[in-house]
């Protein structure tokens, strides 16, 4: 039985790059979701005015990958103690979120990320916001697997390759094969 997962934490581009390849993961789709805009386009949204977060909706198998695994790449691939910005990109669209799909979800996402303030490994306080899942929006076709079609376009070589690059290196046997 598939389970899904809709994670924000910066450009949609870097996070959707990573979860493609790791183990578990069936499919990863680009889109916007936690504002008030139906439909919203991803000018409206770059705008800041709809309420909307640049989020992956991720389909992946839990017999293979849990959902507290998912969320261990998630807090490793970006910075989840920096408000409403990754790197250059800054804006709320772009805040660190979990929009869970259930309670069991909403507890392991909890956990975890107690977990994460008490491991040390961020000096500040977590920002990720903790809530309920609402309507996915799909992002436009040019925004899907943007990564693996623009290798070589500049923000992807600058952004986008160094997280893949520290997911492999990190998580070497959670990669596809």
């Amino acid at each position: 039985m598939e389970e899904v997962a809709s994670l924000a934490g910066g450009c949609f581009w870097c996070l959707e790059a990573v979860f493609q390849e790791l183990e578990g993961v069936i499919e990863v789709e680009s889109g916007y979701m936690g504002g008030s805009v139906p439909h919203p386009s991803y000018r409206q949204v770059c705008s800041g005015s709809t309420g909307h977060a640049e989020v992956v909706r991720v389909t992946f198998d839990p017999q293979v990958l849990s959902f507290g695994d998912l969320l261990d790449v998630f807090f490793n691939i970006h910075d989840p103690t920096s408000l409403n910005r990754q790197g250059s990109d800054v804006g709320t669209q772009y805040r660190s979120a979990i929009f869970y799909h259930s309670e069991a979800q909403r507890a392991a996402a909890e956990a975890k990320m107690k977990e994460v303030q008490s491991s040390g490994e961020f000096h500040d306080p977590l920002v990720t916001e903790l809530v309920p899942a609402g309507e996915f929006y799909k992002a436009e076709d040019y925004h899907q697997n943007y990564f693996l079609d623009n290798p070589n376009q500049p923000y992807c070589a600058y952004v986008v390759a160094p997280k893949v690059a520290k997911f492999r290196k990190k998580f070497p046997e959670r990669r596809k094969v």
